[in-house]
């Protein structure tokens, strides 16, 4: 339980959850793909289709996570991980910063999925993301931002010309 005040105004006590951070990558193939994964979310009560992500262990190196979770969650080894920056996820009541990263240059080679998990990957067509958030089949909000940041960041045609 924190406690603060905002100037000349009461304490207020409130509830935060202390997170060590966490990543989200953007995984696109050289066909213009993007690497999801489906997997059971507990607190959702749902299997949902997200980007790879995890958690980063205490003081570790964001890229660090991003090369580990990619490996874990989707089998693949990123030639190369841009960042495209961070946003928080629940500011409200928890500590958790996620950093963002687009991989490409991608090839197989898998770590073993934690104990926890039991993941399976998408390969979905570029185009078909803005569809996919429209129609409801792509709710996770990290997976819509860091593809919106992707757009935003880059500019580029690669991800652009899939909105025209």
């Amino acid at each position: 339980m924190d406690e603060f005040s905002l100037g000349e105004r009461p304490v207020v006590a409130k509830d935060i959850i202390e997170h060590p951070g966490s990543v989200v990558i953007l995984p696109l193939t050289s066909e213009d793909e993007a690497v999801l994964v489906r997997q059971w979310r507990q607190a959702a009560g749902q299997i949902l289709l997200e980007a790879p992500s995890g958690t980063r262990e205490p003081g570790e190196d964001p890229l660090v996570t991003a090369h580990r979770e990619l490996r874990e969650e989707s089998g693949f080894r990123a030639g190369s991980m841009t960042p495209l920056g961070g946003s928080w996820v629940a500011p409200g009541y928890s500590t958790e910063f996620t950093h963002a990263f687009l991989a490409r240059n991608l090839t197989s080679d898998p770590l073993p999925q934690d104990a926890s998990e039991d993941i399976h990957t998408v390969m979905v067509p570029l185009a078909d993301v803005p569809r996919l958030i429209r129609d409801g089949e792509l709710r996770d909000q990290m997976t819509i931002a860091i593809y919106y940041m992707a757009m935003h960041v880059f500019g580029n045609e690669t991800l652009l010309s899939h909105l025209r």
